[in-house]
């Protein structure tokens, strides 16, 4: 929501001397989320130049390879101009264009580069500073965890006004510094983007203006139960990204998910609605800004499927695993705040949750082989060194120093179509069992997580009925008892016990 707003919802909350207390009956005060302008990128894409620009190398859609052809023919620092029209590759199915450093590729108006359902990749190679604008890609058929555009995670690519759709795996791969703008990432098959590179971290990632819909229409979660492969982006191992402005929608699975030692983002200004599962997960990931987003309508799919089979697990839209701040790890912030974002008929809201069998060198680390950003040595995270510090802290991704504060969550079950389980907040961890030589054993992380790593909600807004699971699954909370101890959660928060609106 834009700054005026929230102002204005500020003052409000003062003026009307509104309380903690639970039985408060102030309304909520920030504007209905449909105010919020989204980035309808897909229906509307910019046209590119209807003549090619000065010294452009001019690419004919009537012969087949001309784009890979003209591209190793020419210079570096080549600008190529593609006239309207289907421009396809050679028919083999690893042809594909390999730019050279500082290559423009611009579409005129109807530019269409189109794998035909044969070729697996578009644009590869390592060449840095390419640039991409005004072009419709479609039609490849990159392998699982392999993407379409920027094959092999090239740095400082830029990705605008592009329209990158039905395609099999990711539609664009990431390199450090790329921008990726005002584009259009629908219908491909495993993700919109895939923010992943094989050697070194991705740092200075900006994702501003898309709109990234209705991606993994291969439902890999179903053929690959548990991958955890799925969604509108991934991010892996990224330090240092901006995602702000984009329309996250309709997603297979998570909209927006970054996973494993990812660190400084800033998440804002974004609409997130309609995506299957979460709208977001942030895991054993370090130091984010999550704020002014509008959030609504997501986890229906997956949150009533848990629910439906009896899982009592507080599967949230958006979901902390194993994340937190970290002021060793240098970032722009050393916290997770999560702020001034409305929260609107979702299945159930924020979700903080460590697991604590998961931890270096554990068999239950899903991440296997990779340590956290504190130990870099996955060995060193073994008995009995672990046991003490620093390893003890160190050898683990905490969910800690997590601030939530200034939000509005709104729950109208008559919305949702749900009668329990849909309307819950959650700060909780496991109770260590696994392995046996593990120091995590117990209620530890559960008494930790829940009072001793600083993870605050305070001077949010509540309409609907709202529960509170703290501690493990069992504990399950009204508002009072949130707010009273042990827990003392939500101070300064207004509760309004009716169904939202």
């Amino acid at each position: 929501m834009k700054k005026l707003q929230w102002a204005l919802a500020l003052a409000v909350l003062s003026a009307t001397g509104c309380t903690s207390t639970p039985s408060a009956g102030a309304e909520p005060t920030v504007a209905p989320s449909t105010s919020v302008a989204v980035a309808r990128v897909c229906a509307k894409p910019a046209a590119g130049p209807a003549k090619a620009p000065a010294g452009a190398v001019t690419v004919d859609p009537a012969k087949a390879g001309d784009l890979a052809a003209k591209t190793k023919s020419s210079p570096a620092h080549t600008t190529f101009w593609l006239r309207p029209g289907t421009h396809r590759l050679d028919p083999d199915r690893y042809a594909q264009v390999i730019p050279k450093e500082g290559n423009r590729y611009l579409g005129a108006p109807g530019a269409v580069l189109d794998g035909g359902k044969k070729n697996q990749y578009a644009f590869g190679g390592s060449a840095r500073d390419v640039t991409i604008r005004y072009l419709t890609v479609q039609g490849f058929v990159a392998p699982h965890d392999e993407g379409v555009v920027n094959h092999d995670s090239a740095d400082g690519w830029v990705i605008e006004h592009a329209t990158i759709q039905h395609n099999s795996g990711a539609g664009l791969m990431a390199g450090a510094r790329q921008q990726v703008r005002a584009s259009c990432l629908r219908g491909n098959g495993q993700y919109g983007m895939n923010a992943y590179k094989g050697k070194g971290r991705i740092t200075g990632l900006v994702v501003e203006g898309n709109e990234i819909a209705g991606n993994n229409t291969g439902d890999w979660e179903r053929r690959r139960p548990g991958c955890g492969c799925t969604g509108g982006v991934k991010f892996w191992a990224v330090d240092g990204a901006d995602v702000r402005g984009n329309w996250v929608h309709d997603n297979r699975g998570a909209g927006l998910w970054a996973d494993t030692n990812n660190n400084d983002f800033r998440i804002e200004d974004n609409v997130l609605e309609a995506n299957d599962g979460a709208a977001l997960i942030y895991e054993t990931s370090y130091n984010a800004v999550i704020r002014n987003n509008t959030i609504r309508r997501n986890n229906w799919v997956e949150g009533r499927k848990a629910a439906d089979r009896g899982d009592t697990f507080p599967f949230a839209t958006v979901y902390l695993s194993e994340s937190g701040g970290e002021p060793r790890v240098r970032a722009r912030t050393d916290r997770i705040e999560i702020s001034r974002n409305v929260l609107e008929n979702n299945w159930s809201g924020i979700t903080l949750w460590e697991n604590a069998d998961r931890f270096c060198n554990s068999p239950a680390n899903t991440s296997s082989g990779d340590c956290t950003l504190l130990v870099r040595d996955t060995d060193r995270c073994a008995r009995p060194a672990i046991a003490t510090a620093p390893l003890y802290a160190d050898c683990r991704w905490k969910t800690q120093r997590v601030d939530i504060h200034h939000n509005r969550f709104v729950l109208d079950t008559s919305v949702v179509k749900c009668a329990a389980k849909c309307g819950r907040m959650a700060l909780l961890a496991n109770y260590g069992t696994y392995p046996d030589w593990s120091p995590y054993q117990g209620e530890r992380v559960a008494e930790a997580i829940t009072r001793k790593q600083h993870n605050r909600w305070h001077d949010n807004v509540y309409a609907g009925p709202w529960t509170f699971v703290a501690h493990d699954p069992s504990q399950e909370l009204d508002p009072a008892q949130w707010q009273g101890p042990p827990y003392q959660q939500d101070a300064g928060s207004t509760f309004r016990a009716g169904d939202g609106g």
